[in-house]
């Protein structure tokens, strides 16, 4: 036997009656990476980190710059879960792209809301008015569903999440809705009698998101959520994450942080 094949066995051997004579310590925390879009998302996951640490959960937060590789990394199985998205979002992409992804649980909702600088109720906008909504079909839609949901306007049946101003069929204060830039509603104020507009352009804008004279409920459809691929979505680790994450210390947290431009949709 050569002198380091002995040494090798000698140290092989220490190591051995060294792991034999220590206690044996609990496994290591179970490494969950989810990925979530910069701000609001990231900053509520880092807070349920410590209180998933306790659950023998490692949460990894990986923040995407975009709403289109988060998806993609969780199919292709880089990512545990992600949290980003809503549901009308997360159904195109199945649809549009063939993942197999399914939502787990609810987070946050960012309200739409509709300001103005005019009125400080909807019941003073006047007939004839006119109502600026975003020019994309997601945002747009959602601006209309809204207008429908507090019974200003009437859909056609059936135009699921992505109306348009065609869909309108019935506009009793003669509203006129005109559709521009989502970037741009709040600049359109001063020129409307109200106005559209998504929450991070408003808290961009400095509008105060509880001041909408309109606004959508918390609950809503547009609930962002955890989303994971469908072969995990009954494992032990997904409970887990949920229950964590829907503790009275993270809606305490998103409570106090957000003011109300961030509402907890659970």
């Amino acid at each position: 036997m050569s002198v380091i094949t002995r040494r090798t066995a000698l140290f092989a051997s220490a190591a051995l009656a060294l792991t034999l004579s220590v206690p044996v310590f609990a496994q290591q925390n179970q490494v969950i990476r989810i990925g979530a879009s910069p701000g609001p998302h990231a900053e509520i996951l880092e807070k349920v980190k410590p209180l998933a640490a306790k659950k023998g959960l490692d949460l990894k937060v990986i923040e995407f710059s975009d709403y289109v590789v988060p998806n993609q990394a969780l199919d292709a199985g880089e990512l545990e879960a992600n949290s980003f998205q809503n549901q009308p979002y997360l159904d195109n992409q199945v649809k549009d792209r063939g993942y197999k992804l399914v939502s787990v649980g609810l987070t946050v909702n960012f309200p739409l809301g509709i300001y103005s600088s005019k009125y400080k109720n909807w019941s003073e906008v006047p007939d004839g008015a006119t109502i600026a909504i975003q020019n994309d079909p997601t945002n747009g839609g959602r601006s209309l569903l809204l207008l429908q949901d507090k019974g200003v306007i009437k859909l056609k049946d059936g135009v699921g999440f992505k109306p348009t101003v065609a869909d309108i069929t019935a506009n009793p204060k003669k509203l006129k809705i005109i559709e521009i830039d989502a970037a741009q509603t709040p600049r359109s104020l001063s020129d409307v009698a109200a106005a559209a507009i998504n929450t991070n352009y408003a808290v961009d804008a400095k509008i105060e998101p509880t001041s909408a004279i309109l606004r959508e409920d918390p609950k809503g459809p547009y609930v962002n959520l955890i989303a994971v691929r469908e072969a995990d979505k009954d494992k032990a680790w997904v409970k887990s994450l949920l229950e964590v994450y829907h503790s009275p210390e993270i809606k305490a947290f998103v409570a106090d942080r957000f003011k109300g431009s961030v509402l907890a949709g659970w």
